[in-house]
């Protein structure tokens, strides 16, 4: 599946204890669900990700991303709608963010913009028991900068599935981005991002502030 093939994207906010206490905000006990233009995805494969360098800081957050196969109905496994994982970065404008909240205004702007979604490659879905004992990880210029693993998340993979598709649906194509652990931080331009699954590279890109 490309880019062009994606439909909704679904990011959920706060799932990971350490990064919303990192950034002060409260321990949500529901999740958060904001969306991406599906315009926002961008493949993630030795690329160069051209970003605004002109509104402030652009943090990166690595995330578990899961590509749904087959539509959601009330009662069915979650696990049998995922077809697919990914490593992606959601990509969030900060300052911008900031003043969002500050007004109770959406987030769109500071989390929708132009390749704000970078993705990894696709990888078979191992299961959630699997999923949860996996690391994974970001370097960024050769240094770990994000570590972290599902097993920490305040949600799991099939609360996410049955939330959202529950509140909003979810069908063949669409993808969530499942939230990050702690260790956020700004983007430099040049700085060279590469995911780790397992220890094994799943996507790697450059940063271009423009």
């Amino acid at each position: 599946m490309s880019a062009n093939d994606i439909r909704n994207v679904y990011c959920i906010g706060r799932n990971y204890r350490l990064h919303a206490l990192e950034l002060g905000n409260e321990i949500p006990d529901e999740p958060l669900v904001f969306t991406k233009p599906s315009h926002a995805v961008v493949p993630m494969n030795g690329n160069a990700v051209e970003l605004p360098g002109d509104v402030g800081e652009v943090h990166f957050e690595l995330e578990i991303v899961l590509r749904i196969g087959k539509s959601y109905e009330p009662g069915i496994d979650a696990e049998q709608l995922i077809d697919a994982m990914a490593l992606g970065l959601d990509l969030t404008l900060r300052d911008v963010q900031s003043k969002l909240k500050a007004k109770g205004q959406p987030w769109l702007a500071a989390k929708g913009f132009k390749s704000s979604a970078p993705l990894g490659e696709w990888l078979a879905y191992p299961g959630a028991a699997v999923l949860a004992e996996t690391e994974f990880v970001l370097l960024r210029n050769g240094e770990t900068a994000q570590r972290g693993q599902a097993s920490d998340m305040l949600f799991s993979v099939s609360e996410l599935i049955e939330y959202v598709g529950e509140h909003y649906g979810l069908s063949a194509g669409d993808v969530i981005y499942t939230g990050t652990p702690a260790g956020v931080a700004a983007l430099q331009d040049g700085d060279q991002l590469q995911a780790l699954w397992a220890g094994e590279p799943v996507g790697n890109c450059s940063i271009k502030l423009v």
